[in-house]
């Protein structure tokens, strides 16, 4: 393939035009940025796959332009979700419905669901109202990899792999959205993400969480939302994930760190690490930046040349309960919790 095209706000219709053709473009959002295809094109949808190296039974999200969509991409469609809808769309939440005959099983990895969202993002906006058809886009990166959240993030994993990205600047949340399922009663959290647990429950009311969100998967079932089963957002270098208050796991890292280690830590506890090479994930009081700062972060080490990375736990209380399912997915559950008794 030719060298990946950049493009702009002036561009849409080549972004477009693209899609129409099957072909695969990385777009931004406020989440991260998405490897993209017409969500209604199996053949286009195929190539995300080969493309990021993804499992074939791990489901897609599609993005569409509004609530209005809901009734043409989807079927049984509940109550819950239009005042999700109304309340934080456009934004950085997911809903699992059952999915209308129109969107392939490729789309869906074969469920009968489908995940659907309306991102905030313009220039995406721009680019769904000039297609009829839904986008469908996983996180525009090598499977397993941190995901995506500026052009270059992008152009270092798919640059000359893809036709194009269009560029929108670096993604403003910078985690994947949230995921709630609306087939099941209660609603079921499968991935925290920019609306918190407490939002959705101030909407809904009872909301249950999957086991998934803070502990690994134990069945062969297949995953009914992007992110249960597989590993994520995975640095190079191994990672452990050091849970506790946040002075206790700074002095557990200290203690077991070596020169040749990373450490990813809060920006109060920055010099504690003097033989390591840190990278700031912002201030423990600021739940924004540290998911703003994340994927960044775990893609500077792969920049080092450590050879094991310890991260400081956030809270698992509000943004954080995302945080610690991005991290300890990263980690592939390598945890030293210290708020276990021996």
């Amino acid at each position: 393939m030719n060298q990946t095209e950049i493009l702009g706000a002036s561009d849409i219709a080549r972004a477009a035009a693209l899609l129409r053709a099957g072909e695969l473009v990385a777009i931004p959002t406020e989440t991260v940025y998405g490897l993209g295809a017409n969500a209604l094109d199996a053949h286009a949808v195929k190539k995300i796959f080969e493309v990021k190296g993804r499992p074939a039974d791990n489901p897609l999200i599609i993005h569409v332009l509004g609530t209005a969509d809901l009734d043409r991409w989807c079927r049984e469609i509940p109550a819950s979700a239009r005042l999700l809808a109304a309340r934080f769309w456009p934004g950085p939440v997911t809903m699992i419905l059952k999915k209308s005959p129109a969107i392939p099983a490729q789309t869906s990895a074969g469920l009968d669901t489908i995940a659907v969202r309306c991102p905030q993002t313009p220039l995406t906006r721009m680019l769904l109202a000039a297609v009829d058809f839904p986008i469908a886009a996983p996180s525009a990166n090598l499977s397993g990899r941190p995901s995506t959240t500026t052009l270059r993030h992008v152009l270092d994993d798919l640059s000359g792999k893809i036709p194009a990205v269009l560029d929108g600047g670096d993604c403003s949340v910078g985690l994947e959205s949230t995921i709630i399922d609306l087939t099941v009663q209660p609603p079921m959290l499968l991935r925290p993400g920019g609306i918190t647990l407490e939002q959705l429950r101030s909407v809904l009311g009872t909301v249950t969480v999957d086991p998934t969100v803070l502990h690994p998967p134990t069945s062969s079932q297949a995953p009914k939302a992007p992110g249960m089963k597989y590993r994520h957002y995975a640095p190079h270098a191994p990672l452990t994930l050091v849970k506790g208050t946040p002075s206790a796991s700074a002095a557990y890292i200290s203690a077991h760190c070596r020169p040749d280690c990373g450490v990813l830590c809060f920006e109060e506890y920055l010099s504690c690490f003097p033989s390591a090479q840190t990278i700031c994930m912002g201030s423990m009081q600021d739940e924004t930046a540290q998911a703003h700062l994340l994927f960044d972060a775990l893609r500077q080490f792969d920049e080092t040349d450590v050879q094991q990375i310890f991260a400081q736990c956030p809270a698992e209380q509000g943004l954080g309960l995302a945080l610690v399912n991005r991290l300890n997915k990263a980690a592939g559950f390598h945890i030293v919790n210290l708020e276990v008794k021996p």
